[in-house]
This record gives structure tokens, sequence and C-alpha cells, in this order.
């Protein structure tokens, strides 16, 4: 059985007898700091996951710098993002939409990133014909994250508020480009997008539940609309306590949900077995930097108990700051172990 067949049978609940598929994450600092261990947790456990080598005709003309080295990172949309930390990405400190602009009126230096879909579909055809992994789309639809990277955070969370009819219509013009962006995405033989949006603090949802039903969860049924209608699967990542909005996304169709599932009380999450794949993860907050492997074994038998169905995990971690490269390892050790 190919990866790509494994991770396919994992999310339709059809695995009764093969291992759970996995994927590790990893940041630049973990190979800064420990090359020859992550080398070998991945030679030892490689991903069933990955994405396809995309080459595209039209270079962005506003990204500068990168996202994981000190000083000035600009993106695709043409936020500016301070990093001090190698092998991690930086913060916005200088809003594009000023703060004083409560309406939105001066959007001029916001930059639509169209050159994302200036990619070949024949060239990432012919690259999924020679990878046997499940492979996902190179795109990434963050409407929620973009605008604060647009905006401010705090500044942002008042538009929300107040309904700001500016940023509701840039907001439009966003959704429009993401639409486009998967609708490509999904006429090449990729097997699936993913989309991801940072919802959840420790405790709870950051905005209210009805204002996210209202504004982002309609977002977020075009894009698995558009990508089921061509047999894809749909993928999302959202750190934090995202127990609030779980149901709703099962409700529009999402297939796979990587979600901090140790800040939520898994007996809550159990009702969700066999109803959505959760796409790891194991807490990265407390037990990969200070677990003991024997607590990080216990750990992956946890969550396997409670939400594998013939399926409904995918063995996920992210090998990021802080954490131990014996944990990271025994994470995968451990989720070949729970098969039968």
């Amino acid at each position: 059985m190919t990866p790509r067949e494994l991770v396919k049978q994992t999310i339709e609940f059809r695995n009764t007898s093969n291992r759970v598929p996995r994927e590790l994450w990893t940041l630049p600092w973990a190979d800064n700091n420990f090359p020859d261990e992550l080398a070998e947790i991945q030679h030892s456990f490689p991903n069933d996951i990955a994405k396809p080598h995309v080459i595209y005709h039209e270079k962005s003309p506003v990204v500068v710098g990168d996202p994981y080295t000190p000083g000035l990172y600009v993106d695709p949309w043409g936020c500016r993002f301070t990093n001090i930390q190698a092998g991690i990405i930086g913060e916005v400190k200088e809003p594009i939409v000023d703060p004083e602009d409560e309406d939105w009126e001066d959007t001029s230096r916001i930059h639509i990133p169209e050159e994302q879909l200036s990619f070949d579909i024949d060239q990432v055809n012919a690259e999924c014909a020679k990878d046997d992994r499940f492979l996902l789309a190179d795109c990434l639809p963050r409407p929620f994250e973009q605008l604060q990277f647009i905006r401010g955070t705090e500044n942002l969370y008042v538009d929300l508020a107040l309904s700001c009819d500016g940023m509701l219509a840039f907001l439009e013009r966003m959704h429009d480009f993401y639409c486009r962006s998967v609708e490509k995405w999904c006429r090449t033989n990729i097997d699936g997008i993913w989309m991801m949006d940072d919802w959840g603090s420790e405790k709870d949802l950051l905005i209210n539940p009805k204002t996210w039903c209202e504004i982002f969860l309609p977002l977020y049924k075009d894009y698995i609309s558009i990508a089921h209608k061509y047999g894809k699967k749909v993928f999302m990542h959202s750190d934090g306590n995202t127990l609030r909005i779980i149901p709703h996304l099962i409700d529009a169709g999402l297939d796979v949900f990587n979600t901090q599932i140790f800040c939520m009380d898994r007996e809550q999450l159990k009702q969700y077995k066999g109803k959505i794949t959760f796409w790891g993860e194991i807490d990265r907050q407390w037990l990969l930097p200070y677990a003991t492997t024997d607590e990080i074994r216990a750990a992956v038998r946890g969550v396997y108990n409670d939400l594998w169905a013939d399926g409904g995990c995918i063995a996920q971690c992210e090998f990021g700051i802080g954490a131990k490269p014996e944990n990271v390892r025994a994470i995968f050790d451990e989720w070949n172990k729970v098969r039968p």
C-alpha cells in the first residue's frame, strides 16, 4: 500500500489493519540545533504527506528576506515582519492598513499575490506522478491571520466587533483570490488542499463564535465545496482551544483538522470520533519540551484510544523550538506500536 492510499484509507475510516499514517512538521530551529537527530527521525519515520515541487513563472514584486532569518521579512501580501530569532517566524509590528484609517479607505499598500496563480498544471501533474505520498496543494487560504498581518491584531478585533464595511469589502477581494487559487490547484492531480487560521487561545475561541459563524465559516465552506467538487480532501490547521467550532467545521465537510487537542478536554472531543480526522498533535508546549519518553508514549496511546475509529488520526507533531528530539522520536515510535 502506498502512503497516498494509506492516508486516504485513514481519512475515510477504512484503515482496519494498517499502521497510522504520519507527518513530521519542522521549523528551521530543529535543523539548526539538532541536525543529526532530525535526519535520523526523518529517515526512520518518513512522511506520508508532502507537497509537490512547483514552479511559479511570475516572481513576487514585494517579498523581501526570509521568514526564519533575523531581520525584515515582507510576505507576498506586503506585510512586514520583524524577526529577532533564527529558526522561527517573527511578528508584524507595522500594519500596512493604518490604525487611524478606521474605514479601510486606503488599501493601496496591500498586494494581492496573483503571481501565486502562475504555476503550470501540467508541471504539477508531472510531479504528482513521480510521488506516491499524499500530496497537498501549495496554496494556503488563511483569511483571519492574513487580515491580522495587514491590519494588526487589536485593530482587526475592533473592525470585527464594529462590522467595518471597508474591512468586509477587502475580505471579499481576499476571498475571491483564495477561491481562484483553490480552484486552480484542484484542477491538478494533488490529493487535497489545506488552509489555516489560528482561532483558539489556551481556553476558548479568540472571537465571539457568532461572529466566526457569520463572517468566516462561509469562507471555509466555499473552499471545502470547491475542493470536494473535484474529489479532493480538505485539511485545516488552527492553534488553541477550538472546541466551539469543531462541530461547525464537521458540518461544513472538513475532512482533517490539525488543532491543539491537549488544550481541550478529550472527553468532549470523543463525541467527534469517527466524524473527522485529527491531524495530530501531541502537545508541543509542555510534553515535547519537558515530558519523559514514557509520558510521551502514554499521551500517544491516550489519543489513539480516544479518537481512533478505523481511521481518524494522523501521527503528527511539530519539531519546533524547545522540543526534545528523543520525545519527537518516541511519538512516532509509539504510533507504530499502537496498531495491533
